[in-house]
């Protein structure tokens, strides 16, 4: 067994909260990059004519890099300090609004929300450990009050973006993510952070790694490998090959499969990411249709659903006194299929029903999930709890973002077809007409360039049909809070088989601490 040592340093002290208070609002400015996105992204596809799945694309991108850098800067950053780690996102948040200011097609939105994403991995990469250090025995607590900056971000940003308007060019809104970019700059570098926890107690690197063993590390290296392929254009056995191979040199080096219980918690953060920030993603675009008919702009229900989960992040304590972390988790699960089922086929005043039933369902999501985690591996360190975190925004992007673009052009594809059928006219063979490749198949799509140019009659009836599929492309995200809410009522058993939902904590000796009234 490992000989550890009692907890030191900033775990024991009084925490630094002037520190907690500048990576609560560098997390805001991760969700400024999130939001900022989500308001302008149907300008985007208007302006440079992309389509839906291109769209879909391009908000993916705004997720899965962030497991690049999230991953990879937990592998050194208790080599490099977690100082520099804020540096480089700095310089990506900087860089990545430049780009995108001054984009001029689909490849500079693309690479502009790249780097952003590179960045929001970095300042996760650095936030999450050093709350979960400086906060040992109320992980969870602590991880839901931080990740309000999240939610915050998102409603601060939102509204922001909106009070400027439609007719503003979107360049005025990207740049707002500047404000807070400079503020937490200001607030950090300043700042002397805490060694983590892990290497407190003396667990070694080696150590840390093996609780994600092989068997978690080919779930991420997959999920990555598999991205990079699409962008790159490798071919699938290549794909394979570098996957296994990684995998592979991995597992020989920790000589460990990883934690059963680790692993099967990775799985489930995939329909978890799909839930939240697949479905965040798109709803401005989604809601579009049915909002305008209220003479409101669509990206006031994401504001809407943040000001609910930033409220109630700051409650998770109480909550989580009456109810066990995983038992929260199988109910907001249920909940989320009954929101985004109602946001699937509602309109008027119901979609505020709708809105704030999902907004309810998702705030607990993240956060709990990173405590749950934090909890129950210690000796992962930031490893375990970032990757966790990475895996989420890689689904979210690479899944989550991409299917919602795919299933609404192939839901045009097929009632445009049917329309032509019914009404004996040639819709389809007119303007459903571009070819593409995307990561879930082929699909034709309508072309932008020939739909500039329909008659006034056309252009309305594909209108209909396309905001139709908007809506109804929330119908198929359902099954994913499903499978959560079967897989938390699982844990729930497993953990109740076991005495009960405990909390590891690293001393002199490994040893468990009951939760009160988990049991």
């Amino acid at each position: 067994m490992q000989k550890t040592t009692s907890l030191t340093g900033a775990s024991e002290s009084k925490p630094d909260m002037k520190l907690f208070i500048a990576c609560f609002i560098a997390l805001v400015t991760t969700a400024f990059g999130f939001i900022l996105r989500a308001v302008v992204l149907p300008q985007w596809g208007e302006e440079f004519r992309l389509t839906q799945t291109q769209l879909g694309e391009i908000s993916g991108v705004g997720l899965w890099p962030f497991a690049i850098s999230i991953v990879l800067f937990s592998l050194i950053i208790d080599k490099i300090g977690y100082k520099t780690a804020m540096i480089f996102a700095i310089i990506c948040h900087i860089t990545s609004a430049i780009i995108t200011i001054f984009a001029n097609g689909y490849w500079m939105l693309y690479i502009g929300t790249f780097i952003v994403a590179l960045g929001n991995g970095t300042v996760e990469a650095v936030v999450n450990p050093v709350v979960a250090t400086m906060f040992p025995r109320e992980k969870t607590k602590w991880l839901s009050i931080l990740h309000a900056g999240w939610a915050g971000g998102l409603v601060l940003g939102g509204v922001m973006a909106l009070l400027l308007g439609q007719d503003i060019q979107w360049e005025y809104k990207i740049g707002l993510i500047l404000l807070p970019t400079l503020v937490y700059a200001f607030m950090m570098i300043p700042r002397k952070f805490p060694l983590n926890e892990r290497v407190q107690a003396g667990v070694s690197y080696k150590e840390m790694l093996q609780e994600v063993g092989a068997g978690g590390a080919l779930i991420i290296i997959a999920l990555i490998v598999f991205q990079l392929g699409a962008v790159f254009g490798w071919s699938t056995s290549l794909n394979i090959i570098i996957t296994l191979l990684l995998t592979v040199l991995f597992g020989f080096y920790t000589r460990s499969f990883g934690q059963p219980l680790f692993i099967l918690l990775l799985l489930i953060m995939i329909p978890l990411a799909i839930t939240e920030l697949g479905t965040d993603s798109w709803i401005t675009d989604l809601m579009t249709p049915e909002m305008g008919k209220l003479g409101l702009q669509a990206g006031w229900v994401l504001v809407y659903t943040s000001a609910i989960m930033f409220v109630l992040r700051f409650f998770a304590g109480p909550i989580l006194h009456k109810i066990s972390s995983v038992g929260l988790l199988a109910v907001c699960s249920g909940i989320a299929a009954i929101g985004l089922y109602m946001l699937s086929f509602s309109s008027g005043i119901i979609i505020l029903v709708a809105a704030t039933i999902y907004g309810l369902a998702k705030t607990f999501f993240w956060p709990t999930m990173l405590g749950v985690v934090a909890e129950r591996f210690p000796k992962g360190g930031a490893l375990t709890l970032n990757i966790t975190g990475g895996l989420g925004m890689i689904a979210a992007g690479v899944i989550g973002a991409g299917i919602l673009g795919f299933i609404q052009d192939k839901s045009v594809d097929v009632k445009v077809a049917e329309y032509d059928r019914v009404n004996k006219v040639a819709l389809h063979s007119t303007y459903v007409t571009e070819q593409k490749t995307s990561l879930f198949g082929d699909y034709q799509a309508l072309d932008q360039n020939k739909l500039a140019l329909a008659s006034p009659e056309d252009l309305q009836t594909v209108a209909t049909i396309r905001d139709t599929a908007k809506k109804e492309a929330l119908r198929y995200i359902v099954v994913f809070p499903i499978i959560m809410m079967v897989s938390y009522v699982g844990l729930l058993v497993y953990f109740r088989s076991k005495g009960g939902y405990k909390a590891v904590v690293l001393q002199k000796e490994p040893v468990v601490i009951p939760i009160p009234n988990q049991h």
